[in-house]
Formats: C-alpha cells, sequence, structure tokens
C-alpha cells in the first residue's frame, strides 16, 4: 500500500515550480495537498488571492501528481493541522523555504517523516515564484514629480504656499525600493488592492490611501506627504495647492494627449543606487520663506511650460525646482549623486535634471531634447491615462 505524502500552501497564481514540487514529492507516495483558505490568506498574508479557494482547489486537483486536495480548515502558518489529523499522512513534504522548527515539532510528535525538499525548477524550466510573477501581475501605478517636491509638508508650505506637480506612471519597468518613485505608499495600497486599484473617483481614492497610511497610531510619527497617494491614484498630470495642510485645498489635472505624449517623448530615468540605510535627506535642512518662493515659483513656471509644450522653459523649470530643492535640503545630495548627474548633465541633448521624491539616492530623471537623446540604459516612462 503506497505510503500518503502531504504537501501544504496557497497555490495561488499555480505555476510550473508548483508543478514541480507536486511531482517531487509525488515520488514517496500518493499526494495529497492542504491549500489555505481565503479568510486564512487574508489575515495572514494580509492580503486577498487573486484567485478564489474554489479555484484553487479546482486547479490542485487537475494536477496529475496529486492523489487529492482539501482547504484547510485551520487559521494562520499552522492551518494545516486539522486536515493533517483527519489525513494522518506518513510523510509532509515542504520546500526548504517553508520548512520551521514548528513544522519538524508537529510531525515528530505525530510520528510523521519529515522532509524537506530544495526548490528547483522543472527540467528546462526557468526557476518561478508566486511573488515573482504577483509582481509582474501588479499593475498598482507608481508616481513621478515634477516640481515642487517638499510642499505637501507643512512645515515647509507654512512659509508660503504653492502647487506640486505629479505624473501617474504605468508600472512598465522593475519599481526599486528606497529610490523615491513611492514605493512605501504603492506597497501600503497593495496591502489592501494587491493588483490593481478599485474603479473608483481618483481624487476621494487618494485621501482613502493617505488616511491609510498615515494611521494616527503610526509609531514613528512621521506623516507621509500627499503628493505620493495623488501622484499613484490621480491620472495624468496633476498639480495640487498647499497652504500650510497636510491635504491640498486645490487640484488641476491635465490628461490632454498631445501634453502626455510630448513629456513622455522628452522624460527617461536613469537608475542609480537607492537610499542608502540610515540617510536622512532632512539632516541639514535650512528652510526659509525666500526658498519655499523659490520653489513655488519653479513649480508654476514647469507647469505653464508643459502646457504650453515649451522645452526650453520646462527644462529650465525643472532644473530650478531642483535647485530649490537641494538650497532647502542639500542632503539630498548624498555622496556618489552628483558624480551622475556631472556624467549625464555632459551628454548632448540632456537638458534638465532632478532626482524624484527625497532624494538621497534611487533615480536620476532627465528631461531630454528627444528620445533620440535618450542615453543607452535609460528607461523611458508610460503616462497612465486613466
Amino acid at each position: 500500500m503506497a505510503k500518503k505524502v502531504f504537501v501544504s500552501g496557497c497555490y495561488d497564481l499555480l505555476h510550473s515550480g508548483h508543478v514541480e514540487f507536486f511531482r517531487q514529492a509525488s515520488q514517496f507516495g500518493d499526494l495529497y495537498v492542504g491549500i489555505g483558505s481565503d479568510e486564512t490568506v487574508l489575515h495572514y498574508k494580509g492580503h486577498r488571492t487573486l484567485c478564489n479557494e474554489r479555484e484553487r482547489l479546482f486547479m490542485v486537483k487537475a494536477v496529475r501528481y496529486v492523489k487529492d486536495a482539501f482547504i484547510n480548515s485551520g487559521d494562520g502558518v499552522m492551518d494545516f493541522v486539522p486536515t493533517v489529523e483527519a489525513l494522518r499522512p506518513d510523510i509532509f513534504v515542504v520546500n526548504e523555504d517553508g520548512s520551521s522548527e514548528e513544522k519538524r515539532r508537529f510531525c515528530e510528535e505525530r510520528g510523521i517523516v519529515y522532509i524537506v525538499l530544495r526548490r528547483t525548477p522543472g527540467e528546462g524550466l526557468e526557476a518561478r515564484s508566486s511573488t515573482a510573477l504577483k509582481e509582474q501581475v501588479c499593475r498598482i501605478p507608481t508616481r513621478l514629480d515634477l516640481a515642487g517636491t517638499w510642499i505637501d509638508q507643512p512645515y515647509v508650505s507654512c512659509h508660503a504656499p504653492g502647487w506640486a506637480i505629479t505624473i501617474s506612471l504605468e508600472p512598465d519597468f522593475e519599481i526599486r525600493e528606497r529610490c523615491g518613485l513611492s514605493t512605501s505608499t504603492r506597497n501600503m495600497i497593495r496591502k489592501i488592492w494587491p493588483y490593481r486599484l478599485p474603479d473608483m473617483d481618483p481624487e476621494l481614492l487618494a485621501k482613502l490611501v493617505f488616511c491609510f497610511e498615515n494611521d494616527p497610531e503610526r509609531s514613528d510619527g512621521i506623516i507621509s506627504g500627499a503628493q505620493d497617494s495623488i501622484g499613484i491614484c490621480m491620472p495624468g498630470l496633476v498639480r495640487h495647492w498647499y497652504d500650510n495642510r497636510f491635504w491640498p485645498s486645490k487640484f488641476e489635472t491635465c490628461l490632454d494627449e498631445r501634453v502626455l505624449s510630448w513629456l513622455e517623448g522628452h522624460l527617461c530615468m536613469i537608475p542609480m543606487f537607492p537610499r542608502r540605510p540610515g540617510c536622512s535627506v532632512v539632516e541639514g535642512k535650512d528652510i526659509t520663506r525666500e526658498k519655499v518662493q523659490a520653489l513655488a515659483a519653479a513649480a508654476d513656471a514647469c507647469w505653464n511650460a508643459i502646457l504650453a509644450l515649451d522645452l526650453e522653459g520646462f527644462a529650465a523649470a525643472y532644473r530650478a525646482s531642483f535647485e530649490a530643492q537641494v538650497a532647502m535640503f542639500p542632503a539630498m545630495i548624498q555622496p556618489g549623486v552628483q558624480a551622475y548627474i556631472d556624467r549625464y548633465a555632459a551628454l548632448p541633448g540632456v537638458l534638465a535634471w532632478k532626482m524624484p521624491g527625497a532624494g538621497g539616492g534611487g533615480y536620476l530623471v532627465l528631461v531630454c531634447s528627444g528620445r533620440e537623446a535618450f542615453p543607452e540604459g535609460a528607461i523611458p516612462l508610460t503616462i497612465r491615462r486613466k
């Protein structure tokens, strides 16, 4: 009589790596699979599955290496306990990254053989993981700030009011962490909506995200700027007005195809290095009324130049906005940043440059004379239309 072999997991986005794991586990006997319920995944991982538990059960049962499959009735990381106690398997198989001492002790107490397999792809196939696949199917946008960065903080706008200008970007490139593209806000969004933004009023959505990220119980006491949630949630080119408050009092949006296509033809990004651990870009800040007024004036000029498709005016205002930021927050130019600026500023067709977000590293965003002037390795940008 064949031995009973048990494995357990979520198996959302079923892929070749899962099937290969099932194949290897089935070599020890008849394979039975425990599947995490929708409720367990929601509570344990903090997000909903792409495929509900009935779909996942159907797909796993259809794999030829699987004798039978069940929805686990327990919860948490040990949600399989009731299934194991009912099935009474001889062998429990896990991948090396799913192994734990708690699981090992659980099996030892019940006389179950505990086997740990290395995660290997099927013959001739690429390695797959659910995490990597979810990144590929995730369509949560990111944002790029064009001008007025820092004005969304009341400790800046209290000196003088002004606009911040953002564009919402399609996630068609690798969005690196700690690089000025609002990944912390984007990651907060993915806790609620893992793959796509909901279909609702963009301004209301932005405010919901802002309030969710800035929990009043947040232990670090830091309030994230509103431009992050606005830039992600509101499509197109948007400017938002700040006057000593966390949330802007007015918005202006441009979805004119001529304007958005023109911007895409002149903006690109150069990857640098992530903001280093322990880096404080607010250290040594020097915020005065005159410097904030310079920031606000640059944002005004930037908006007007973009709408007029005035490349020379846009480049000048873009540089002025970055210079105003650095004048208030000199620590934005961390060691290594200036070398990137010097290198790319010297290239023909590069008209202006700045770092996105709070700086300190990340990307260098360039204004170029046209796509033909984009440097080798530059990332072109796609502005979200809706």
